[in-house]
């Protein structure tokens, strides 16, 4: 009998970020806290995104309004990188960069917590910015996601290709 596996990896789904983001945009255009703060949503580049408002307050609510967006749309917070509120000018910026991939020490925290911790003949490897989880038993991959979902890491997992 061959191998099942699984991969562990951390991605975002840009598709979804970009439609919390419209509705931030058209939230905050409508709402009447915001009127005449000149706050803004945009993306800047392909894994960042600036908000810029008239004070430090209203460009943190543009942030938590962002926030709760993403939450709806089951997008983790852990995929946000942001910055603190910065002086340009008249304007206050937040930069959020956008998290993807898992590093080569995280990836090797993780196979290390799956050989410590998880059932025996389980084998993980490093692929990249992913990591392959392989058994003969099924029950055992399905022991080694609830290790990792238990376990808190700075970044988003997901589990990918299970057969």
């Amino acid at each position: 009998m061959a191998d099942s596996s699984f991969d562990i990896v951390s991605k975002l789904d840009r598709q979804e970020v970009d439609n919390a983001l419209g509705q931030t945009a058209r939230e905050i255009a409508t709402r009447f806290d915001f009127k005449g703060t000149g706050a803004t949503i945009e993306w800047q580049g392909e894994h960042a995104i600036e908000i810029s408002a008239s004070a430090d307050d209203r460009a943190s609510a543009v942030l938590d309004v962002f926030q709760q967006k993403l939450i709806k749309r089951d997008v983790s917070l852990k995929v946000l990188d942001a910055s603190e509120p910065r002086q340009s000018g008249q304007q206050s910026k937040i930069s959020i960069a956008l998290k993807e991939g898992i590093s080569s020490e995280d990836a090797k925290k993780i196979s290390k917590l799956i050989r410590d911790e998880g059932p025996k003949g389980v084998k993980a490897q490093i692929q990249g910015d992913e990591l392959r989880v392989s058994s003969k038993k099924r029950d055992d991959l399905q022991a080694v996601q609830a290790l990792v979902r238990g376990q808190d890491y700075d970044f988003a997992v997901q589990f990918t290709n299970y057969r």
